[in-house]
């Protein structure tokens, strides 16, 4: 069952520019999604009309089953699309932790003994409890991160959308931020959709969609996507580094199929030199 459904949907921001152009794209419930593309593709404009952010020019996009385009809709297709954003600051409102993961549940009007269940889950999910009384200037971007994503969680949504939320942390944090977001996916059958420009991020994605000029150019599994070394050149984008590192060896003469995993490309390599 599609949890969102894009037909046909376009966008023109205020100047006249078109974003998006006859995007049609359906996810399915509990799947893990990464979009990519080259910069001003029009992947994070696409990524805001899966919450409501934007609403099409042309078009139409349903979210579990809620026409965006209709008022009433707004409010519970964004508390079930949950979105974190690139730059964590921008979605602190409050200084203390906990607050600021209590601050969506209370816009809800949810009751006080629940929002404090809330917090607590939300919380533990993203690993820290511990911090729930400190200021957020005194975390790292990575725990800003997770506490941008337990603020999400609190308001109990069936999608997460990481729009670059990974884009300003260090590997170190950008793996932290990853492996929650999958985790939830993977333990709780949340759907996740992944807006990136780390191939390596998307490549442990379910489906990889590719975006170009406001169009979808491509999609499938990550071996499918990357596989297709001319068509992502094509669309401005390099293949991740273990395939591209294949691509080489197999052009000095070593029998190595594209593995998009290094740690499967040494077993490969290790067997083709055995061999």
């Amino acid at each position: 069952m599609a949890v969102i459904a894009c037909e046909g949907v376009s966008y023109d921001y205020a100047e006249g520019a078109r974003a998006l152009n006859g995007v049609d794209l359906a996810i399915e419930a509990g799947e893990f999604v990464a979009v990519i593309g080259h910069n001003g593709s029009g992947k994070s404009t696409l990524a805001k009309h899966l919450n409501a952010l934007f609403l099409p020019t042309e078009g139409k996009v349903t979210v579990l089953g809620m026409d965006s385009s209709v008022e009433e809709n707004i409010l519970p297709i964004r508390q079930n699309a949950g979105m974190v954003f690139q730059n964590p600051d921008n979605q602190m409102v409050t200084t203390i932790v906990e607050e600021d993961v209590a601050f969506g549940p209370e816009n809800l009007g949810v009751p006080s003994e629940e929002i404090r269940a809330r917090v607590d889950k939300a919380l533990a999910v993203v690993g820290m409890t511990e911090f729930a009384t400190f200021a957020p200037h005194h975390l790292s971007g990575g725990q800003k991160q997770r506490i941008a994503i337990a603020g999400v969680l609190a308001m109990q949504p069936q999608i997460l959308i990481l729009d670059e939320a990974t884009a300003m942390l260090d590997p170190a944090g950008r793996e932290e931020i990853l492996e929650t977001a999958i985790r939830l996916n993977r333990e709780d059958g949340m759907t996740l959709i992944l807006i990136t420009h780390f191939m390596e991020e998307a490549a442990r994605a379910d489906r990889i969609v590719v975006v170009s000029h406001g169009q979808i150019a491509m999609q499938g599994t990550p071996a499918e996507v990357f596989s297709r070394g001319q068509a992502l050149d094509d669309n401005g984008i390099d293949a991740p580094f273990p395939i591209r590192l294949a691509e080489k060896l197999r052009e000095g003469g070593l029998d190595v199929p594209d593995r998009i995993d290094l740690d499967a490309l040494a077993d490969a390599i290790c067997a083709s030199v055995m061999d």
